[in-house]
């Protein structure tokens, strides 16, 4: 077992191990004390495979749940409000806390339901993808999708603990491991060439424990430096300014890591046709994303990618900042004008030179 401490606003643990799960009552009451109500907030296919592991663990707290559909389309206004209305009509109270069991979604609709709700409560993540795992549980960012774009209104907001048994991750399907492995992949790329060359060598699925720990490790490290998102922490979007406009796009049928690896050739190859990086570091980012089972080209056009870039949340006035790799293993920050944003993902998608 590995715990991984996060110095943020509000510091807290990120507690990484084997079989874990059976233990988060205890966790839990070591950072909020007795006495606390739980909100468990879960969807409908992590409830039905662990709800009843969660209730068992969590036999000596007084506990509510509330379920709703597996996937990003829940991800929207109706369902922030109808988590709200949730915990309005259980009697949660500024000492209780939410609990925030599932995958990426999960853990942004709960958290920034949690972050607004009596004006902001405790709440804890029990990620259980590999996605959730090394990226979004830890950090504070909470999110919904608005009809104009991914993750446009939120709020940052630190949980209190996060729980991540990676046993769990032995019922993702491949398609959602594989989800998950591109935002590794991203983080070896952004800042750990020795991680790469592990993603190279081994499989990560047997033994993930150690590479979940220093996704977290590095993450942590950028969020004690930038909590809120105002400088270094923009490089942690690699990949992902494309990825978002793929997602939208595909009506969300594309999942949020697939689109990112994606996003990662265009920015990478983009870059290299600016002559940031070599040709070199796209092939090798091309190499590790299809051993792991992920796609790399994308199926849109690059006027389509500009019109989504329009929206992006990184966009200021009459500019983007995009994340571009020099070489594998570092990473840089480009502020680009709008107006090149089209011929840079026409690069990047391999139509043309800048």
């Amino acid at each position: 077992m590995k715990s991984v401490r996060v110095s943020a606003s509000r510091e807290y643990d990120v507690i990484i191990g084997d079989g874990i799960l059976c233990n988060a009552g205890d966790y839990i009451k070591s950072v909020v004390g007795d006495g606390v109500k739980l909100a468990v907030v879960t969807d409908d296919i992590v409830d039905g495979l662990y709800g009843e592991s969660l209730s068992d663990a969590l036999c000596g707290f007084e506990t509510v749940k509330y379920v709703f559909k597996n996937g990003e389309e829940s991800k929207n206004i109706r369902t922030y409000g109808e988590i709200l209305e949730f915990l309005a009509d259980n009697k949660i109270t500024r000492t209780d806390v939410v609990v925030a069991f599932g995958g990426g979604v999960v853990g942004d609709m709960a958290g920034f339901a949690a972050a607004t709700y009596l004006r902001g409560i405790q709440f804890i993540q029990i990620p259980t993808t590999l996605l959730a795992m090394v990226d979004s549980s830890v950090g504070g960012k909470t999110a919904i999708d608005l009809d104009g774009g991914k993750n446009l209104c939120g709020a940052f907001w630190q949980p209190s603990l996060v729980i991540c048994d990676h046993t769990l991750l032995r019922t993702l399907s491949d398609e959602m491991f594989a989800c998950g492995m591109a935002e590794v992949i991203k983080y070896a790329v952004l800042g750990d060439r020795e991680l790469f060359d592990t993603l190279l060598d081994g499989d990560v699925r047997q033994d993930p424990e150690d590479v979940i720990a220093r996704c977290v490790e590095m993450k942590r490290d950028i969020v004690d430096l930038d909590e809120r998102d105002t400088g270094v922490r923009a490089l942690l979007n690699f990949g992902h300014t494309a990825a978002h406009g793929i997602e939208k796009l595909s009506d969300y049928k594309i999942p949020h890591g697939t689109a990112v690896g994606m996003g990662m050739v265009i920015a990478a190859r983009g870059a290299a046709c600016i002559g940031m990086c070599a040709h070199e570091v796209v092939d090798e980012i091309i190499t590790v994303l299809r051993l792991y089972g992920l796609p790399t080209d994308c199926p849109y056009s690059a006027e389509e990618l500009f019109l989504g870039a329009l929206s992006d949340k990184k966009r200021s006035g009459d500019s983007i900042t995009l994340v571009l790799p020099k070489k594998t293993g570092k990473c840089v920050l480009e502020k680009m004008e709008i107006s090149k944003v089209g011929a840079f993902f026409r690069a990047g998608l391999g139509n043309t030179q800048i």
